[in-house]
């Protein structure tokens, strides 16, 4: 198995996901220009996809799933709440139960309900016989399900959103530092901290920083704090950009 991160941020995300024998794209928050142009730093063009997954339905995950599905005759998973986003007659749309395992290919899917502004959010869960792979983001708060669902996760794409003090202490209008910063909006630094210190040490072996906010975050931020906690825990880590695509990350060389 192995990812690589399209881009990440409120300003379009996608993350694509190999197997032996399947490539999925999780979400598409790009225009198909844009996602075509990213895909090709990767090797891959829109027709390589053989499925397209759907966290939920805001625009920076979800405005360019409609075009690329339909261009391409890509299938499309979702939950029934963001399927019921989806007004297309012309897109083969399968709904998924959010509490069910499910297979595309060889990778058996675990979907992970969070709290979020949405209207049925899922995070997944991604093995084959070998990896786990595991994606968090937009996730207001942890609790113990949540924590268990990724416990066996060897790599993970986890929100790192804001800085709280950066967050309170900026230019955000009050309503939306709360809807930020509350239980149904975006994790913190801290947050993710704890997240991890609670799945250390454990099988997780490599962490990619997401969806960082460029108002309320910095990567030296993010990188400080990952730094903090690989003295004590043995990890690896990369920052995940809005405005690059990433490498592709082999499970097999990352995970041994």
């Amino acid at each position: 198995m192995r990812f690589a991160c399209l881009g990440s941020g409120s300003k379009g995300n996608a993350t694509v996901i190999q197997g032996d024998s399947l490539t999925l794209m999780v979400d598409c928050g790009f225009s198909l220009k844009e996602t075509t142009a990213r895909l090709r730093a990767i090797g891959l063009s829109p027709d390589d996809i053989d499925a397209i997954l759907v966290t939920h339905e805001h625009g920076d995950h979800i405005c360019g799933v409609s075009t690329l599905s339909r261009r391409c005759k890509i299938p499309v998973w979702a939950s029934q709440g963001t399927s019921d986003y989806f007004s297309e007659d012309d897109i083969r749309l399968n709904t998924i139960n959010v509490h069910a395992e499910f297979l595309i290919g060889e990778l058996t899917i675990r979907p992970v309900p969070v709290p979020h502004d949405a209207r049925e959010p899922c995070q997944f869960v991604f093995r084959t016989k070998d990896h786990c792979f595991g994606l968090l983001t937009d996730v207001g708060t942890i609790n113990e399900r949540i924590l268990a669902a990724y416990e066996s996760c060897e790599a993970m794409l986890l929100e790192f959103n804001h800085d709280r003090a950066l967050l309170m202490g900026g230019d955000y209008p009050s309503a939306l530092k709360r809807r930020v910063g509350g239980e149904w909006g975006h994790l913190s630094n801290e947050q993710s901290c704890r997240f991890l210190q609670a799945l250390l040490p454990g099988e997780l072996k490599f962490i990619v920083a997401g969806h960082l906010s460029e108002s309320n975050n910095s990567p030296e931020i993010v990188a400080a704090e990952l730094s903090r906690l690989a003295q004590k825990y043995s990890y690896r880590f990369e920052i995940a950009a809005q405005h690059s695509v990433s490498c592709w990350y082999e499970l097999d060389n990352l995970c041994r």
